[in-house]
């Protein structure tokens, strides 16, 4: 019976060595191209600003200031900045008159991000008015730091706290400067943990630490617990003690709520198999995040087992009909072989992206660290006829987490991948 979400993959895993290809040299101007074709697609005008870095030209702004920063898109990096900066000038002034403040500072729907990428886009071109769009940043902390300042939710990563910290560790990461103070940082942290006590205690839950998102129990990266923990665990130096252990605590909790190397996308949920959601916002590739950064911080195998099991899943039910993007896409998918060659060092990793990335279509394009020599995978997949046939229509095709702009981000990670991260959701800083 065929899968609704998936296509079956038919790729012959890794026997040691990777696909033969031609290099480096012959993947940039395909990636150009792709590139090119957004820019002539990207809408410019100030009413069509909505959808944030998510899906929003602000993410296309973010997708250009990434291909700036690789060393093998060096020659176009002054003329893609600058088309960045069109493009989130627009957006700044249309959240500069956003009316909700709430919004303002969610972090992949609203101001914070829009502003967090206007800064790196600024300081990129060596202009003193980073300085301005980071400012706006930091005075959001005010806005999301009392407990229920949300109503649909305050903690998740798309409009609540944990997002706001999300986009403070980016800026952290890209300007090396920490954006909160310590104070503020901690503020933040505490509200989300005393967010998270008071809700396991209202509903009773057997467990230290719990959110809701629409009045959901959401487990994933995109809404869930996954993304919130793993935004404490990036600050876990504010946090007495005690509040880590109620963090460790949750992550071991998630952790076994695996079903079959997978996640349920809420809370008591019995994953059906011919249904299962195997995506960056509800699932197994974007809980992976979580436990690898658990891992990173103390280095316990059972973290890093649980991510292996997460990326045997995706090599099989990671081909998604759902599009090319990062969010539910093939691209996203990708991106845990990418997480899991960081973290081991195995290219067996690196082969199964490939095979994502010539499904989509750059046929033959090799990682830096493979020499010139091989490609196939995850990113074959994206580029073949079966994909294009059978794949669902996007809304928001060029967008970054939708759609083209994410598989760009993927690509130029893909050809360096010992610097690879999914966009926006960094576990190595």
């Amino acid at each position: 019976m065929e899968n609704p979400r998936c296509f079956a993959n038919r790729f012959v895993d890794y026997k040691g060595a990777l696909l033969v290809g031609q290099g480096v040299e012959k993947a940039v101007p395909t990636v150009k191209d792709l590139i090119d074709k957004i820019i002539r697609n990207v809408p410019l005008g100030s009413t069509e600003c909505d959808g944030g870095l998510y899906d929003g030209p602000a993410g296309v702004a973010y997708m250009l200031y990434h291909v700036s920063e690789s060393a093998l898109f060096s020659e176009h990096k002054d003329s893609y900045l600058k088309i960045a900066k069109q493009i989130i000038d627009v957006s700044v002034v249309y959240v500069d008159g956003e009316k909700d403040k709430n919004m303002r500072a969610a972090f992949l729907l609203g101001g914070a991000g829009i502003y967090a990428v206007a800064a790196m886009v600024y300081k990129a071109l060596g202009l003193a008015d980073f300085v301005k769009p980071l400012t706006k940043f930091r005075n959001l902390w005010e806005v999301c730091s009392p407990i229920n300042f949300l109503e649909c939710g305050s903690d998740e990563l798309f409009v609540g706290r944990a997002g706001y910290l999300c986009g403070a560790l980016v800026l952290k990461q890209k300007l090396g400067i920490e954006i909160l103070s310590m104070d503020q940082i901690q503020e933040i942290c505490r509200a989300i943990i005393e967010s998270g006590k008071q809700y396991a205690r209202r509903k009773r839950k057997p467990f230290p630490l719990m959110y809701s998102y629409y009045g959901t129990e959401y487990l994933g990266a995109a809404h869930g617990l996954s993304s919130v923990l793993q935004m404490l665990l990036c600050y876990q130096e504010v946090l007495s003690d005690g509040e880590r252990d109620l963090v460790w605590q949750s992550v071991d909790f998630l952790m076994n709520q695996e079903q079959n190397c997978n996640w349920p996308a809420e809370l008591g949920a019995v994953i059906e198999r011919e249904n299962e959601l195997v995506h960056w916002c509800h699932g197994a590739p974007g809980v992976a995040y979580l436990f690898a950064k658990a891992y990173l911080i103390n280095k316990k195998p059972q973290y890093l087992d649980t991510c292996i099991r997460s990326g045997e899943l995706v090599w099989r039910k990671g081909l998604l009909k759902k599009g090319p993007g990062i969010c539910h896409g093939v691209a996203g998918s990708a991106y845990v072989f990418l997480l899991l060659y960081r973290l081991t060092g195995n290219s067996k990793y690196i082969y199964r992206a490939q095979r994502q990335v010539e499904t989509y279509g750059t046929q033959s394009i090799c990682p830096r660290s493979c020499g010139a020599a091989d490609t196939a995978g995850f990113a074959e997949f994206l580029f073949t006829e079966e994909f294009k046939a059978g794949s669902c229509s996007v809304s928001s095709v060029y967008s970054l987490f939708e759609g083209l702009s994410g598989t760009v981000c993927f690509l130029v990670d893909f050809l360096q991948p010992d610097q690879s991260e999914f966009p926006l959701f960094s576990v190595f800083v």
